[in-house]
């Protein structure tokens, strides 16, 4: 004897919502087919066994609820009908297509979710991990079932060993596994018991990264040396432009306008988040502005995005790319005539900024400075560079 019924599960997800499934009951194991929806519980009307009509979207998510039940009872009637035995779980199986149970099929709809958010950037990331994790199995096919904790190690091993990835490279991958298959247990393709991640199973930790910046007397090096060519001196522009407004991200360098410029201050948008920012423009940057050409139809600082659709976001990530490559690779030249032994590229930039600032400044302000969402963002990206106490403390331990 079989029983089916719709119910919420017990756990919440970060948003305290409770999940909507299809329990399935047969010789007293149970299974349960996940619907993808969420409600709050005060939303769930336990005797119906249906979203209640306070709901803004009650009536497709019942609607959603009833196709499930009459797939489940289906496929019970057919079993039934055919004198074949089913557990819960084949039940379960059963109304759980091939296609939506394989990981890259999975992975195909993660990718159109970035596609459609126009993250070109990330998409371009994330196809080459689920290319390099194809590679890895030497097969097209993955049903969750068999992406366990064993398959998981081995990849992470194959990853540092055979392609010399460092470990926090090798997170993001893994990362990326985990993405996909969240998606499909919110898909209903694949049991939450299955799940090879967290605690007791495959764990991801996130390794510090050393982050090291120039110190002051480099950026002065920098802003004094001469004999670069006109395109090492254009992209240290660029380099110390971001600097000075606090290491602002090189996309959103290339993307501010002359008319951004208003009574001294600097009014631009983040190309990451979206956020609207006012920030002083400091006496150095000027220096920078009168040094650079414009043209009478000049939109942009810097020429690299003059001409480009700003809405084309594959064609803006595209220039950004390219142009970060160039600049990159004059920076190393200019370091190396001025006498810097670290690595410089735009994104030091903002290395250099949180190295000088150190512990100068509250974290509350370099929050605002660095466009944090979290100020704990902010202590955890500072923490590489507030050296004071610590070097304080040393000092006082061995000075006898």
């Amino acid at each position: 004897m079989a029983s089916v019924k719709a119910v919420i599960r017990t756990k919440q997800n970060s948003q305290n919502l409770f999940p909507i499934a299809i329990r399935i009951t047969k010789d007293r194991k149970t299974s349960f087919l996940y619907t993808g929806q969420y409600i709050k519980k005060n939303q769930w009307d336990k005797t119906k066994g249906q979203v209640k009509k306070s709901h803004p979207d009650a009536l497709n998510i019942n609607q959603l609820i009833f196709k499930k039940l009459s797939k489940v009872n289906r496929s019970l009637m057919d079993a039934e009908t055919n004198s074949e035995y089913m557990c819960s779980k084949h039940v379960k199986s059963s109304v759980t297509s091939k296609k939506a149970n394989d990981f890259f099929e999975i992975a195909k709809i993660y990718l159109k979710n970035i596609e459609d958010r126009k993250k070109f950037h990330q998409l371009d990331i994330e196809i080459r991990r689920i290319e390099v994790f194809r590679e890895f199995l030497k097969k097209d096919k993955l049903f969750f079932d068999e992406l366990h904790i064993e398959l998981l190690k081995k990849f992470e091993n194959y990853l540092l060993n055979e392609r010399s990835l460092s470990k926090r490279t090798v997170v993001n991958y893994m990362t990326t596994i985990r993405t996909i298959f969240n998606l499909a247990i919110t898909n209903s393709s694949v049991d939450v018991t299955l799940y090879p991640f967290g605690r007791g199973k495959y764990q991801i930790k996130f390794p510090e990264t050393k982050k090291i910046g120039l110190n002051s007397d480099e950026i002065t090096i920098l802003e004094n040396i001469e004999g670069l060519t006109k395109a090492q001196e254009y992209a240290l522009h660029v380099w110390l432009l971001s600097f000075y407004f606090a290491g602002i991200r090189v996309s959103d360098v290339l993307q501010l306008k002359w008319k951004d410029f208003l009574d001294n201050r600097l009014y631009y948008r983040m190309d990451k988040n979206n956020k609207l920012l006012s920030l002083k423009v400091p006496g150095k940057v000027f220096n920078i502005l009168n040094k650079l050409e414009r043209r009478d139809s000049s939109v942009f600082l810097f020429k690299e995005l003059e001409g480009v659709d700003l809405d084309n976001k594959r064609l803006l990530r595209t220039r950004i790319k390219t142009a970060t490559r160039n600049f990159n690779r004059r920076l190393e030249i200019v370091a190396t005539k001025a006498g810097i032994d670290k690595k410089m590229s735009m994104h030091i930039a903002r290395h250099s900024f949180g190295n000088i600032s150190g512990d100068k400044i509250p974290i509350q302000m370099l929050q605002k400075l660095y466009r944090h969402s979290s100020v704990t963002t902010t202590i955890q990206y500072q923490s590489n560079f507030m050296q004071k106490d610590t070097d304080e403390a040393l000092d006082k331990v061995l000075d006898f």
